[in-house]
């Protein structure tokens, strides 16, 4: 009976124990977690807070921790109403120049490319077959005007003998008629003398106009063509010089009203080295380059040079939509080449108070334009804005803004109305905690959620 009442209880008593154990693992348990959340509470918050002031929440304003942007202001200045177009430099006057007499050249007194004077000798050719002819005109001319002489003396005496009765009337007239007719042929022979000078007088070529020489197709030698197809030389003048260009025929009527005002400025830029960009083609597109004091920037090495409107063309360009006009320059240093592309832009007239802001602090959305103010309580407003043209770097607002008012040109990304923001130039930063590197990497370090005090307390 006692063998059998242990092998009874023991199961029970074992069962007991395993619970006993159970709970009390558990409890354990539970307080070896609740002492290591406490431990990391301190860093959790650390971070928390480094990542608050560093992370995208803080760069959004949100938490009320300042964006760091960079501003610029609103003003009130002159700005021109310019249409720019693509133009090509054409000379003045081009000049084929060709033989008038045939005959072999002898001498070239020019070297190709050079600038002459008009009047300068370019090409001699062999003049001694037009010293003969001359010399052979001459003589015909010499005994031809002594056989009118003696007609004319055999007349005289003649009509003295026909008046008084001496001679019939037909002699007298047969003489007066061999006069008249040596007459006519000395008239003659003059024509001939003066065919024979201007034939010596062109076997001399000479510059009919000042300018530049092009390339000889001809060498010494050559037996030269009268009026033969290809020029000898073909002489350009590139002082003055014409830029032609097209703009949209819409704008003819503004054109022709501000040309009858005053002779309208338009200004040819080449930059040194670079093809001309293509040709915004409209009003208030950008411009190539604001409009500056002509000639050479000595840094870029690109030319600028100004001249007037002297053409406008009596028909529009039915195909294109354009009309075409001729600008003069001066090109006094031959900087303008014919052939050469150019940047034109055509000054239409001058808006006294335009109101001008950078073209980095407009933006663009779904809703349209935009930029943002900052007021005086250093937050922004997001304010819709009428862009009127942009000239270069600088954007004329039509509606929107008025002048000295401050306004982002550079931070937008992290910016949201309302938000708070501390203003300063690019790569400064704030020096606020969270804003960036070791000084501050201005923006940049607030839109990567990480400055540097940020990572130093993750570490932590």
């Amino acid at each position: 009976m006692l063998i059998t009442a242990r092998s009874a209880t023991s199961p029970a008593i074992l069962g007991r124990f395993l619970i006993a154990t159970f709970v009390l693992s558990s409890v354990m348990a539970t307080s070896c977690s609740r002492e290591a959340a406490n431990q990391q509470a301190p860093g959790a918050d650390s971070a928390g807070g480094a990542n608050a002031r560093g992370g995208r929440g803080g760069g959004r304003g949100a938490g009320g921790a300042p964006v760091p942007v960079v501003t610029g202001h609103s003003v009130s200045k002159p700005m021109p109403v310019t249409i720019p177009a693509i133009g090509t430099a054409e000379p003045l006057v081009t000049v084929q120049v060709r033989a008038q007499v045939t005959g072999q050249l002898s001498r070239v007194h020019f070297r190709e490319g050079q600038d002459v004077s008009k009047g300068d000798t370019l090409l001699s050719l062999d003049s001694r077959p037009f010293e003969a002819a001359l010399r052979q005109a001459e003589a015909v001319l010499a005994r031809d005007t002594a056989q009118s002489k003696n007609a004319q003396a055999q007349q005289t005496r003649y009509k003295e003998l026909f008046d008084r009765g001496l001679i019939p009337r037909d002699q007298y007239e047969t003489q007066s008629a061999t006069a008249s007719a040596l007459e006519a042929t000395l008239a003659a022979d003059l024509s001939q003398v003066e065919n024979a000078r201007l034939s010596l007088q062109y076997a001399t070529i000479k510059a009919p106009i000042s300018g530049r020489t092009g390339a000889l197709a001809v060498h010494e030698g050559d037996l030269i063509r009268a009026n033969d197809t290809a020029p000898l030389v073909v002489i350009n003048q590139v002082a003055p010089i014409y830029v032609s260009f097209s703009v949209p025929g819409r704008y003819l009527p503004q054109i022709r009203q501000n040309q009858a005002r005053q002779p309208l400025r338009i200004e040819a830029v080449n930059k040194s080295g670079e093809a001309p960009g293509a040709p915004p083609g409209v009003l208030g597109s950008p411009a190539p380059a604001p409009v500056q004091a002509p000639g050479r920037d000595p840094v870029s090495g690109s030319l600028r040079e100004g001249g007037v409107v002297t053409f406008i063309d009596n028909t529009v360009d039915p195909t294109t939509g354009t009309i075409k006009l001729k600008g003069t320059f001066a090109n006094a240093d031959h900087a303008l080449w014919p052939g050469l592309f150019v940047q034109v832009t055509l000054v239409l007239s001058t808006d006294p108070k335009a109101i001008v802001v950078p073209a980095a602090a407009v933006q663009a959305s779904q809703a349209g334009q935009y930029v943002f103010v900052v007021k005086p309580d250093r937050t922004v407003e997001l304010r819709n804005v009428t862009i009127e043209r942009q000239q270069g770097e600088e954007m004329v607002i039509a509606q929107g803004l008025a002048a000295g008012e401050e306004i982002v040109t550079d931070g937008h990304l992290r910016l949201t109305p309302g938000a708070r923001v501390v203003t300063g130039t690019r790569g400064q930063g704030s020096g606020e905690p969270g804003t960036g590197g070791r000084e501050g990497n201005g923006e940049r370090g607030d839109g990567n959620g990480r400055g540097r005090r940020g990572r130093e307390g993750n570490e932590s």
